[in-house]
Order: C-alpha cells, then structure tokens, then sequence
C-alpha cells in the first residue's frame, strides 16, 4: 500500500505507476489497471486518473526485471534536443519536440524526451511532461519544472477554453471548402500489447476539430488544425474521418497515397504542433509560443510546389 503525498499530485495514474515499476512493460501496467488489480482507495481506476494527497494505492506483487539506469546517448541528446528549447522560465519550458522519439521511455524503447531532458539538464530537479505528443508527431511539447506548475497546467488542460492549440497539418487529396469543422465524437480502445487505438463511435466523447485550408498543392492540402477538445489522436482520426487522412500516418492513414509520397521524399508523419497559448501558470498573463516547421517539411512543402 502506498499513500500519495504532495509531490504527486496531480500526476496521472499510468506515469505514477510507470515510474515506480521500472522494469515492467507498458503493456502490463496497462493490463493491470484494466483488471482492477491496481486499486485506489479500495476501487478501481482509469489510467487517466489524476492523484490527490492521501489516496491510498494498492499495486500487486509483481516480477521486475532489473534495469539500469537509462543511458542515453551524449551526442544524441545535443543533436536532438539540445537546440529545440523554443521558451523557459523558471515554472516550465516548451521544446520543439523533434519527430521519432517518444515523450518518454518504454516497452521497446531505450529512452525518451523526459530521460533525455533530464540527463541534459541535471541541474533542474523536477522535469514533468505536462501533455504528450504522439511519437511522430514534432512541435511545441509543454515541460514543468515545478509540482505547482504541473498542477496549474493540468487544471488548464482539464478546460479545453483554457489552452489553444494549433497544429499544421498535410492532408491527402485536395480541401474544396476553406474552413470545415468536424464535430465526431472519439471512443478509445487500449489493444493488449497497450496501442491506443481511437475511431469515431456515437458513444464516445465529444470532440471539435477546426480545419482551415492554408495551401493547395494537386494531390494534398496543407491545414490549420484547431483543436477545441482534446481527444488521443484527434486530428488523425478526424482527419480520416472527412475522407482526408494526413500524410505519412501509418495507423489511420492511406496507405496507397502514403507510398506515393514517400517516394517523393515524405519520410514521417506530417502532423506538427505549430503553438500554444495559455496563461501562465504563475503570473496569470497570457503566453503564446511557436514551433518553426521542421526544416525536412519546409523543404518537402517547397519540392510540391515544383
């Protein structure tokens, strides 16, 4: 039994539970959840659960397997992440998180943004992911350096108003209309081996996708995507839900035209995390931050344009 003090708070079942089970696949913490078999105040609990101070887990007995400390290599770290911090401050820091690495280390990968932050910048003694960008997607990745800032920022995240977020996107095939809302409500499924898998069902949560056309090109539209929920995989979903899938996405996408463009040099996901804009969690002003395009889809953008 465990009891929960001030320094979680705030702090999502599956990562309280991934940090205290290093060792133990995704996969299985997820299992475990499903199952009823980690118990929070003599119940169940969804892995989406934010903690509180006092709340009692129960977690069984399990075989860990021994692990090292995560070594992640010097001269990947400084290639990667040393140069992609867009703002921080003494509260948190935005990077522009790069495609290909996770936001953190685990079944099958040997590290992430948070393990690779944290060996980077010792000298800062809470690193905490605010919010999560799948994989492969690049842009603004909102970082905490304080329990009080994560927990301001998790209250910010909890109201949709709060928190704009915008992302550029590639979409197969041509948009006839400038600006196209989609209103479909999102249901998530966690496969056995702990993939989310997200399909829109009548029985799911509401959730709103602004779309707004910002360049044509013959055969895919460059998008404005606003996100006025925020639902696992929104845009991609949603995206194929309007008949037009993004680019490069290997789960939800066309894998017909995804060829295609590979060919033509489109190697990754095209779905970037363009800004942010909140208050800040300390001073209440307003904030907005930035991502650049990586330059490979700045670049990619210009060779359709030929």
């Amino acid at each position: 039994m465990l009891q929960i003090g001030e320094e979680n708070v705030g702090q999502r079942v599956d990562n309280f539970l991934f940090n205290r089970l290093k060792g133990v696949p995704k996969s299985h913490v997820y299992r475990i959840l499903r199952t009823g078999e980690v118990r929070i105040n003599g119940g169940r609990s969804q892995a989406s659960r934010k903690l509180d101070v006092g709340d009692i887990i129960r977690i069984p007995p399990l075989r860990l397997s021994p692990q090292a400390e995560i070594a992640v290599p010097e001269q990947l770290i400084r290639s990667r992440l040393s140069d992609r911090v867009l703002f921080e401050d003494d509260d948190f820091l935005v990077l522009n998180k790069p495609s290909g690495i996770a936001v953190h280390g685990g079944t099958g990968l040997s590290f992430g943004i948070i393990e690779g932050l944290r060996q980077l910048r010792p000298d800062i003694r809470s690193l905490e992911l605010v919010h999560r960008l799948d994989r492969d997607t690049s842009g603004c990745l909102l970082i905490a350096k304080k329990r009080s800032a994560l927990r301001t920022f998790h209250e910010l995240f909890r109201d949709d108003r709060q928190i704009t977020k915008i992302y550029n996107a590639l979409l197969v095939g041509v948009l006839a209309k400038k600006q196209t809302e989609v209103n479909a409500p999102l249901k998530k499924n966690i496969l056995q081996s702990g993939e989310r898998m997200v399909k829109v069902a009548a029985d799911g949560k509401p959730a709103t996708t602004q779309f707004r056309r910002l360049r044509k090109f013959e055969k895919a539209t460059l998008v404005e995507a606003r996100l006025l929920t925020g639902r696992t995989h929104q845009i991609r979903v949603h995206s194929k839900f309007m008949g037009h899938p993004i680019l490069g996405d290997d789960r939800y996408g066309d894998e017909t035209a995804n060829q295609t463009f590979r060919g033509l040099g489109l190697k990754r996901l095209f779905l970037h995390a363009a800004s942010l804009s909140f208050k800040h969690p300390r001073t209440g002003q307003p904030f907005s931050v930035e991502a650049p395009l990586d330059q490979e889809l700045s670049d990619f953008l210009e060779q359709l344009e030929t």
